[in-house]
């Protein structure tokens, strides 16, 4: 077992592109559906696996470009230490200001070290100034706990 750690930041409206954000029906529409269904659909299955938009489920992150992965580490420890610095990093600019208190990262950090020794993913997302976002994720792989199929970036 090993975690993948993701970070994607850009504009608030980008993210909201829900559409990019969820992976394709496994089955295509049938031919007799409305063009704009089709067109949805082959859309989402160009766009979905190579879009750095974060997916809508945490798991999916697996599916997309190695290039999009940040780090990987076996050891939870270190991947929550990588979590770490990347909310202290942008901890000053997060638009909530009650997220930014030391103790509301200790927590987010603690509970996320919890539930990556178990093998579980983190997905967590923060407004930012100007109006962006941030998203990140630490998904664990080899296999994926709820979605073993899914194959590794990595290919390991």
């Amino acid at each position: 077992m090993h975690h993948h750690a993701y970070l994607w930041t850009g504009p608030k409206s980008r993210f909201d592109e829900e559409a990019l954000r969820r992976p394709p029906h496994p089955q295509p529409p049938p031919p007799t559906s409305s063009p704009e269904l089709i067109q949805r659909y082959r859309l989402a299955t160009v766009e979905f696996p190579t879009s750095d938009l974060p997916p809508l489920e945490t798991a999916y992150w697996l599916v997309k470009p190695r290039s999009l992965v940040k780090g990987t580490w076996s050891e939870p420890s270190a991947a929550a230490v990588w979590l770490g610095e990347r909310l202290a990093e942008y901890a000053p600019r997060f638009a909530a200001g009650a997220y930014r208190g030391p103790g509301r990262l200790a927590a987010l950090l603690a509970s996320a070290g919890e539930r990556l020794a178990v093998g579980g993913d983190i997905s967590l997302g923060f407004y930012l100034e100007q109006p962006a976002f941030l998203s990140v994720a630490l998904v664990g792989c080899g296999p994926h706990r709820v979605l073993p199929n899914l194959p590794c970036p990595l290919g390991t």
